[in-house]
């Protein structure tokens, strides 16, 4: 999910955070996995990876690492608030997402019935994620780091119930509302292959139908041109 500043009284705007601000998780990685992260393209939509469903994630393993790190340091530099992994090519259950520094749009959470802290939550990774909507709809403005300066309102759930494995393989279960509700509806979407124009009204979808066609065409173009690997 995007954030970008032309649209920052709706969607705000927050500074890629260093990485000793990534919080415990991503922290111990960096111990744990030999490679430091790298920056990996955001397809684009008309890429068909993007409407692939994802497998579950079996195991943690050094690889599952290495890309949850990377989709973080991918994050960040686009200054986004959530990315999945059908948006970096990988066809698997797997989510980041940091909604720090949003001020504008506030973000909920709740753990064992309890108030938490949202900053200290974050980043968040969900792994095989599962959203229980326990809200009723509510449109707001969204964006996607794989449609680039295209916005619109979306209605979605305003709370829910989200059940996952984070980045060590430990269960985790957390109620949200707000900001971080959204998000975590949007990315979870990306991993069945729903974009978030499937989640628009039929005017709007028309409204951007321009936009789209020409997205979509420039995509298809760069992946025709695309050399092949040699065949031996």
């Amino acid at each position: 999910m995007q954030n970008e500043e032309v649209q920052a009284v709706q969607l705000g705007r927050r500074a890629r955070p260093p990485h000793r601000r990534h919080g415990h998780v991503v922290s111990s990685f960096f111990l744990l996995n030999s490679h430091f992260p790298v920056i990996l393209p955001v397809l684009k939509y008309g890429h068909p990876a993007l409407r692939q469903k994802g497998e579950r994630v079996g195991a943690i393993t050094p690889k599952i690492k290495q890309l949850i790190m990377d989709m973080l340091e991918t994050m960040y530099a686009a200054k986004g608030i959530g990315l999945a992994a059908q948006q970096v090519g990988e066809n698997i259950q797997l989510t980041v997402i940091d909604v720090r520094g949003v001020a504008d749009r506030p973000s909920t959470l709740e753990l064992h019935g309890q108030p938490a802290s949202v900053e200290g939550f974050m980043p968040l990774v969900l792994i095989n994620p599962g959203i229980t909507p326990t809200g009723a709809p509510v449109a707001g403005p969204e964006g996607c780091l794989s449609f680039p300066e295209i916005y619109a309102d979306v209605s979605r759930p305003a709370t829910a119930q989200v059940a996952a494995l984070d980045a060590r393989g430990h269960a985790v279960s957390f109620h949200c509302g707000g900001l971080l509700a959204r998000v975590a509806q949007h990315e979870t979407d990306h991993l069945h292959g729903i974009l978030y124009i499937d989640r628009m009204s039929r005017e709007t979808k028309a409204e951007l139908k321009p936009q789209l066609e020409a997205l979509q065409k420039s995509t298809k173009a760069a992946l025709a041109h695309k050399p092949r690997p040699p065949v031996f």
